[in-house]
């Protein structure tokens, strides 16, 4: 950023600068751009978070789908307006819309009193087909425990049942063997080879299912892959571009669909939208829920908090590595779920 700063130049584009920079950086880049901005660069900053574009924009231009939308004073805007001109309409109604699975099964998961090195007696029970929600201040311990679920942290006390009987899960192999899949908070270092093609990334987790008796299948490889991002409408030029190149919502979908591939009876997702635009959230929204409709049970991890209460069938609410409160859909508002979050403070 400083050195295309210190050249001379009369237009300076800054494409998701703040991605890699902490809030005192960030207030650090705003006066550089607005020193800029004093010397008569012309300055385009391409962003998806709302709040930077309000902060240090004159203008917005709004693109849906690699057309343009829109061109409005940001003055002459508020954020919900900006919303609908992303994704077609209030992203309220999104949640409205929703063709939601009305009916769970039986219940495959049940976690009593589970401890960790960062949580303390976990309990709660999952059906097949519910999206159960964890709500929580940073720190709370919601990503913990779908670590702990996962096997990929270690579990000093209490039991888990799955589909009705006790287990042991020791290693996140363990649980994708038993059907569990993980979709990690930070896709680009625990979610993604970025380096690495969609292909690969995709088939990672599912290697054995094209090894033969000596070589890989790769015609079967690639027929899987093909399927699974066709599904889910990823768009890719090909399946051999390095996920680097594509954008955070299309990378969200190649985790997604690989676990799919692995045809899981739970999907935990921590932070599913987190770093994606508002139109890509609709189409996560839209196929968290046909999730659940396959009878696959969900637990959803958001700091959203109108994502966790359109979303979820009930939400757990932690604080300090326990659990704090629990809501059922009809009782959940953002109110009653940060009041229990700051209790546990």
């Amino acid at each position: 950023i400083m050195k295309a700063c210190n050249r001379s130049l009369r237009v300076i584009a800054f494409d998701e600068p703040t991605a890699s920079l902490s809030d005192k950086e960030i207030v650090s880049l705003y006066k550089v751009i607005r020193r800029l901005k004093q010397e008569g660069k012309i300055i385009i900053y391409v962003s998806h978070r709302m709040k930077e574009i309000f902060e240090i924009s004159d203008r917005i231009i709004v693109f849906k789908d690699g057309k343009f939308v829109d061109n409005v004073a940001t003055e002459q805007v508020d954020e919900n307006e900006l919303v609908q001109l992303m994704v077609g309409r209030d992203l309220g109604d999104v949640f409205k819309n929703l063709d939601r699975c009305t009916t769970h099964g039986d219940y495959i998961l049940e976690v009593n009193q589970l401890k960790s090195d960062y949580i303390t007696d976990i309990s709660f029970k999952l059906r097949a087909g519910e999206i159960l929600g964890f709500a929580g201040l940073v720190g709370a311990g919601r990503s913990e425990t779908a670590q702990a679920i996962f096997g990929a942290d270690q579990v000093h006390g209490g039991s888990i049942h799955f589909e009705g009987k006790p287990v042991k899960i020791t290693s996140p192999g363990k649980a994708i063997e038993m059907g569990i899949a993980l979709c990690p908070e930070d896709r680009k270092t625990q979610g993604l080879v970025l380096q690495r093609s969609v292909k690969e990334n995709f088939s990672m987790p599912i290697i054995n299912r094209f090894v033969g008796k000596i070589f890989i299948n790769h015609s079967l490889e690639k027929k899987t892959c093909l399927e699974g991002i066709n599904a889910l409408s990823v768009k890719t030029p090909s399946i051999d571009q390095s996920v680097i190149k594509l954008s955070g919502g299309n990378q969200q979908k190649i985790i997604i669909a690989r676990w799919l591939a692995s045809k899981p009876k739970i999907l935990i997702l921590d932070e599913p939208t987190k770093g994606i635009d508002v139109g890509a959230k609709a189409e996560i929204y839209k196929l968290i829920c046909n999730i659940a409709k396959q009878g696959i049970g969900v637990i959803l991890i958001s700091s959203e908090l109108p994502e966790l209460i359109g979303l979820s069938d009930r939400i757990i609410v932690m604080g300090q590595g326990e659990i704090k409160g629990e809501l059922q859909r009809h009782e959940a508002n953002e109110a009653r779920i940060l009041k229990y979050a700051m209790d546990g403070m």
